[in-house]
């Protein structure tokens, strides 16, 4: 068994999956990914900037969209939430374009799954999956790997505070 805190990744022309282990059950997994992104999400990977954004969120159903607030009120909004199942598993549109231009139109966005699996002892395995990178266009290759370094840093935060959580 993977000691907590295994980040681990593998992908494919069309998919990145990161898988991590985490030192809280799947509930208090699911509420900092969901419900703290601001605490753990790389400030410098918004459109805000580091000293600009105010909140980063995600409104919590079907429907509910994932956000940032940044200078004056200035909201961006950049994906929406396909599927909200607390604390098993979340689907969200990932509408950001490799040029980090927002994408209104989420038929041209990849996708977002994240699956907490109960691993016991109050350890969770995160499973994220970020796929449909080919909507992308001609640049989908070199987003994909842009993405696998991303959400490797991303995760590695979140673990942490996850950890700080606990």
């Amino acid at each position: 068994m993977a000691a907590p805190g295994d980040l681990r990744q593998d992908c494919d022309r069309y998919w990145l999956r990161t898988t991590l282990l985490a030192p809280a059950p799947a509930e208090r997994a699911f509420a900092v990914f969901t419900g703290a992104m601001k605490d753990w999400w790389v400030h410098e990977y918004t459109w805000s900037g580091p000293r600009a954004l105010a909140e980063l969120g995600m409104e919590p159903r079907a429907g509910g969209l994932l956000y940032e607030i940044g200078p004056y009120g200035f909201r961006s909004d950049w994906g929406r939430v396909l599927t909200w199942d607390p604390p098993r598993r979340l689907v969200f549109t990932w509408q950001i374009g490799p040029d980090r231009v927002p994408l209104p139109d989420p038929a041209l966005a990849s996708e977002v799954e994240v699956r907490f699996e109960p691993e016991g002892e109050g350890r969770t395995r995160v499973v994220v999956e970020h796929r449909h990178f080919d909507r992308h266009g001609a640049a989908a290759e070199g987003y994909r790997q842009a993405l696998t370094a991303g959400w490797h840093e991303l995760l590695s935060r979140y673990l942490a505070s996850v950890t700080r959580q606990g």
